[in-house]
């Protein structure tokens, strides 16, 4: 009798035996999906082994067979379990995460016929681009590209955001004449596009974070594009980062990874010090930034091993005017409520009366981000996340930027009748509104997304979206409370923030001009001197006295559940468990309310642990966790978290 080891896609470990009925026994093969019976409900399961034997009693049958030919290569296999023991998930897990909507369901996939997988070389050097030119790093890519189609292998291209892979798409059709695989794409095409990609139809794939999966035989390279963004860490269980998925595939199929973005992570730019990853600065032509070698840096880290970075000069921009930062603190001294220095409105009027375009940045939507009754003290909060509401002066409502609660915008106070409400705090309509009035002749554009043209207005206000998308350049942006995003309870806060800048750098080609209350800050510093490694030395330095990333890694036992009390004493629970156990290797750090600490219903806590490698906290956790559940608190698992 022929019996399947299958895996499900469920937070159990597996796998688990089942009987191949004869009449499936030539179609169920290893990587086919499978129908199954499991406790009292069906599943989907994916078949990743086949035996003559079993030594568990009473098996049920596989139900059914969906595949003519296995969903699931070898390679992929193989992949899927290494990312599930990283993350400390289950292999069943990370499998559906890999395949598209089409087949995580009850379909059928019809025969067709493989590819020939061709015998990979030598192995690859990874690289690593830093440029503010997006056209620059894509000269780069490119050639890449091309070096990998001459070999006869196979490219993945991650972008950010589908609006990007979009684009991407028309770039390399453009460029090379070649229509790429898109994995953004819903719905059955999606599924359409997986097929082909698996059939070897198409040698190029681009898409968002999920397109590290891609079933592509004799894939050669990989290359993510601003990998520094957090949207390539999947919120959901599994919770992968797809820059260590491509780390973790170059090391099965021996294939190039290349990172790349306008300012670079630290945990990448640590790669570079070990010597891991080549790193490559394409410096602006005319105010090149000023660079120190990477040993340099490193001798000043501590660091070992390290790599120098090959200097270029593509980038076109003028900032013979250069970064200036306004010191805020002293000015709100005179006035608290100023919200526009004099000398950022001075320079808006010269550049309007130059007849060049300004953009003002605040990563805040909305009008007011706080309403209060002054009566009563009375916080008008979202009921499903505790967290204070946003007043949108257009709309008349209060939204709930976390779960998308609304409200019409109150007569009077809900809780004492009270005839008055205090709005206050700074959003992206109320600097709209502000700004009219000091430029009354100016036409004035608030920006939702980035589709935009560059003639409709002379002062565009904007959040974060405007960095990814637009193609525009400014002759003078300026930077509001970026105060806001330094002062957030986040070891990368700094780093957060000197990638917001880098940003705006590369979307002007006259001045930025930052106000701030916290002017010696390394971030600031940074960019005002144009020397990058101001910022990575400083929070290198401080991340390693610290023992965080990179030079440690953490783990996460989130717990969640709808009342506060119950999921804060199973949390209490699962620390102190972990806390008594003694273990050389990781270290039990702490417990905290998540942040926020309720969102969308429910409450969160969660468990800190250190260690010098992630795999070591996956098995501990894998370890000691066994047999600790709470019906009153669902218990994921999330390593490297952001």
């Amino acid at each position: 009798m022929l019996y399947a080891k299958v895996v499900l896609p469920l937070p159990v470990e597996g796998p688990f035996d089942y009987i191949v009925p004869g009449d499936l026994a030539c179609k169920v093969e290893v990587g086919s999906r499978v129908w199954v019976s499991f406790g009292r409900n069906d599943s989907l399961g994916f078949v990743v082994g086949l035996s003559r034997e079993s030594g568990v009693p009473r098996l049920k049958n596989i139900s059914k067979a969906l595949d003519e030919t296995p969903a699931l290569s070898n390679e992929l296999l193989v992949l899927t379990k290494k990312v599930a023991e990283y993350y400390s998930a289950s292999w069943g897990e990370v499998i559906v995460s890999a395949l598209p909507d089409a087949l995580r369901k009850k379909s059928t996939l019809p025969a067709f016929k493989l590819p020939v997988i061709q015998p990979q070389g030598n192995k690859e050097e990874h690289i690593l681009i830093q440029s503010l030119s997006k056209e620059a790093r894509w000269q780069r890519y490119i050639e890449y590209i091309k070096d990998a189609l001459d070999l006869k292998r196979a490219v993945i291209v991650l972008l950010p955001d589908a609006h990007y892979a979009l684009k991407t798409e028309e770039l390399i059709k453009a460029r090379l004449g070649i229509q790429p695989g898109v994995f953004c794409k819903k719905g059955k095409l999606q599924g359409l596009e997986w097929v082909k990609a698996k059939q070897g139809e198409v040698n190029i794939v681009v898409g968002t974070r999920s397109a590290i999966f891609a079933p592509l035989s004799n894939l050669g390279l990989i290359i993510i594009e601003e990998e520094q963004d957090s949207v390539y860490k999947q919120e959901q269980v599994p919770h992968y980062h797809a820059r260590e998925v491509a780390f973790i595939r170059s090391g099965l199929e021996n294939l190039r990874v290349v990172l790349g973005g306008f300012s670079v992570s630290l945990e990448s730019f640590y790669l570079a010090k070990k010597g891991k990853v080549n790193y490559s600065l394409i410096a602006q032509e005319t105010a090149a930034l000023e660079v120190h070698s990477v040993r340099e840096l490193s001798s000043q880290t501590g660091l070992s091993n390290e790599v120098n970075p090959v200097r270029e000069h593509s980038y076109q921009a003028d900032f013979s005017n250069g970064v200036k930062v306004v010191d805020m603190k002293s000015i709100r001294q005179i006035n608290k409520n100023i919200v526009f220095s004099k000398y950022l409105e001075d320079s808006i009027f010269s550049v309007l009366g130059a007849g060049g375009k300004v953009l003002l940045f605040l990563n805040r939507r909305g009008f007011a981000t706080f309403a209060q009754c002054p009566t009563c003290g009375k916080i008008l909060s979202c009921p499903r996340c505790e967290i204070s509401l946003v007043y949108h002066f257009q709309k008349r409502e209060l939204v709930c930027h976390h779960c998308n609660f609304k409200m019409p915008k109150p007569d009077i106070c809900p809780q004492c009748n009270s005839g008055y409400i205090r709005y206050s705090g700074l959003g992206t309509e109320k600097i709209e509104s502000d700004i009219s009035r000091i430029f009354p002749s100016a036409r004035i554009k608030r920006l939702e997304s980035a589709d935009f043209k560059i003639e409709d207005a002379d002062i565009f206000v904007s959040t974060s979206t405007i960095i990814k998308e637009c193609d525009y350049r400014f002759e003078l942006v300026g930077v509001l409370s970026i105060d806001n995003s330094l002062h957030r309870v986040d070891f990368r806060a700094a780093e957060k923030t000197f990638s917001l800048l880098c940003g705006l750098l590369g979307l002007t080609k006259g001045r930025l001009i930052i106000q701030t209350g916290i002017p010696n800050h390394h971030v600031f510093s940074a960019i005002q001197k144009n020397d990058f490694n101001i910022f990575y030395f400083n929070e290198l330095k401080q991340r390693k006295s610290l023992g965080f990333p990179p030079f440690k890694h953490l783990g996460m036992v989130k717990l969640r559940g709808p009342l506060r009390d119950k999921t804060r004493l199973a949390a209490t629970e699962v620390f102190e468990h972990l806390k008594g156990i003694k273990s050389r290797g990781v270290t039990v750090l702490s417990l905290s309310p998540g942040q926020p600490e309720k969102l969308r219903g429910n409450y969160y806590y969660q468990v800190t642990l250190k260690a010098n490698s992630a795999i070591n906290i996956s098995r501990f956790l894998a370890k000691n966790l066994k047999g600790v559940s709470h019906r009153s608190a669902v218990v994921t698992i999330d390593i490297d978290p952001l």
